[in-house]
């Protein structure tokens, strides 16, 4: 999820545990700074634009990890905020909380996250809520503040219902995400379109309104239902993907590597004399956040490069208009 989304979620949790052990903007501070701790790795550089991609959301987000720091963070906390009940283990437990509540809410996007580090890098995701979703970060951020303007045992309860009724906005979020994954297998069966594997994301900022990806045997098909919507039918439309292309660069490592990340939801291309590879997760066609050159047309092959992302852009006033439209249940077809 987006930092700030992380820092209020950090800051509750912090205050939720803490409760009036210490004062308010103690727990909510050092709450709120271990729940950014972790994204600390994007100023990483790891060499090359896709593994700048792929190590983010590794040590710092595994929960092993997490577990061992947790201790060597809480306890200069819990000497410098002594205080009735702030004993060590009261802030080690707000921090570990903050840590691991930090990883478990970026496994709930799509981006892949490797919670299991060092034991196994599967880069896990659950896809059911936007990277940017203000519905959930409102329900956080209301509840805190309320707990920073009131003070009291009434503010923290309701900094305890913030908390729950944003993890009850994540479960309805699954809950929709499964819902629309029904209907997108049953739809992809009916139209006779033979799917590899699925996955369903909402469109940004919002869980009414979901994109399906499906990979099929010579390309992909993309659709979108909105949960508004008259109908079960879902629009799809079909796109080619370049085998050939893919099996000349398959060994090259930046190419195995979105491979391996995106879980197979990747495409390779050749635009311009440059092969790009593309993660289709994490936008929509034409226009995709995760594309990179990673190699350069030479005669009849090609001469690998460093990896350099170029992700596709699109109009964003026409992109936010059909957003709003479509996402209302009117039927439109995606802007290309």
């Amino acid at each position: 999820m987006d930092s700030l989304s992380q820092l209020a979620l950090g800051a509750a949790v912090g205050v939720g545990v803490m409760g009036r052990r210490v004062p308010v903007w103690q727990a909510a501070l050092w709450g709120g700074v271990c729940g950014t701790l972790p994204d600390l790795d994007a100023f990483i550089d790891h060499g090359d634009a896709i593994r700048n991609m792929t190590m983010h959301r590794g040590e710092t987000h595994a929960l092993f990890y997490q577990t061992l720091a947790a201790p060597l963070i809480a306890w200069p906390i819990s000497k410098l905020h002594p205080g009735d009940g702030a004993t060590f283990r009261r802030w080690w437990l707000a921090v570990w909380l903050a840590l691991v509540t930090h990883a478990l809410l970026d496994g709930m996007t799509i981006y892949g996250t490797q919670l299991a580090l060092p034991f196994s890098n599967h880069p896990f995701f659950v896809g059911s809520i936007f990277i940017i979703d203000p519905h959930y970060t409102l329900l956080v951020i209301i509840g805190i503040g309320i707990a920073f303007a009131r003070r009291d045992d009434r503010g923290l309860a309701w900094n305890h219902i913030g908390l729950a009724l944003s993890t009850l906005y994540l479960a309805w979020s699954f809950a929709a995400q499964l819902h629309v994954e029904r209907l997108a297998r049953a739809e992809l069966a009916a139209q006779q379109i033979e799917s590899e594997r699925v996955v369903v994301g909402p469109v940004a900022f919002n869980t009414l309104l979901w994109r399906v990806l499906a990979m099929t045997p010579d390309g992909y098909v993309e659709g979108f239902h909105s949960l508004l919507d008259d109908t079960r039918a879902i629009r799809f439309d079909a796109f080619p993907r370049d085998t050939a292309l893919y099996d000349a660069l398959r060994e090259l490592w930046p190419v195995a590597r979105i491979a391996w990340f995106s879980q197979g939801f990747f495409k390779v291309s050749e635009v311009g004399g440059q092969a790009l590879v593309t993660d289709l997760r994490m936008g929509r066609e034409p226009g995709y956040t995760f594309t990179f050159v990673v190699a350069t047309r030479d005669g009849a092959g090609f001469t690998p490069v460093k990896p350099a992302q170029v992700g596709g852009r699109t109009d964003a006033r026409s992109t936010l208009a059909w957003w709003w439209r479509r996402s209302f249940g009117n039927d439109l077809p995606s802007p290309r």
